[in-house]
């Protein structure tokens, strides 16, 4: 398996504590090089193990979809960009997106704006005030992420053709809502396969539950790798 391919899938950490995580890591070992870390582990000292990935040489992505004041978010990802985090997420809205970029100009953090989460659809957009379809939505907050000189965006894998021919080829499109072929949906409502997802445009696939709760961690790892590498 190649570094790049090990590259292009994340997985997330959505465990309760640092020992679970750090267990989970210890196992999957050489297969896995980049982590999401998102609130549920962020509120249990998951900073201070972010950094700790980073020493040992790991990528870390930072969920923390930031919303605030222009200069709040300038002065949040001034402070990430000095971690070393390779990906960090904040909401695509214009100015949150402008204000994070002009504060991460010069690192190597890669801005990602979170278009419209994989767990709504419709019927959700419309009970939140939205007018837009999920992918009208998706597609017009991609444009604007390209515009603000963004990194990347987050989508689900069922816009990311769409997005690709908004955005181009340049930018990140990563993928939660992963799911291997039979898997459970659970929450998520756009989902996809990670074969189809990089088919589709996908540069990075977000897997968290099909891995975490896996019997074997490692198996279920490799056998997504699997499906990546036949797409």
């Amino acid at each position: 398996m190649t570094t790049e391919l090990r590259d292009r899938l994340i997985v997330g950490l959505d465990v309760p504590t640092i020992a679970d995580a750090e267990k989970l890591v210890e196992q999957l070992g050489d297969t896995v090089s980049f982590y999401k870390i998102g609130y549920q582990l962020v509120f249990a000292g998951g900073l201070d193990f972010a950094r700790q990935l980073i020493e040992a040489k790991k990528k870390v992505f930072l969920d923390m979809k930031l919303l605030d004041i222009d200069n709040t978010i300038a002065k949040g990802v001034e402070n990430v960009a000095k971690m070393g985090v390779s990906m960090l997420t904040l909401h695509a809205y214009p100015k949150a997106m402008r204000a994070a970029v002009e504060a991460a100009a010069g690192s190597e953090l890669c801005l990602l704006g979170v278009t419209v989460l994989t767990s709504m659809d419709d019927a959700d957009l419309r009970e939140a005030g939205y007018l837009d379809t999920p992918e009208k939505l998706v597609l017009k907050r991609g444009q604007q992420a390209r515009d603000a000189g963004m990194g990347g965006i987050v989508a689900s894998a069922v816009e990311a053709s769409a997005i690709r021919q908004t955005i181009g080829n340049e930018m990140a499109v990563v993928t939660p809502g992963i799911r291997p072929a039979g898997a459970e949906k659970g929450d998520q409502k756009r989902v996809m396969t990670p074969a189809d997802a990089l088919k589709a445009g996908a540069s990075h696939l977000v897997v968290a539950r099909p891995i975490v709760a896996a019997s074997d961690c490692k198996a279920a790892a490799q056998a997504i790798l699997a499906e990546m590498q036949s797409a």
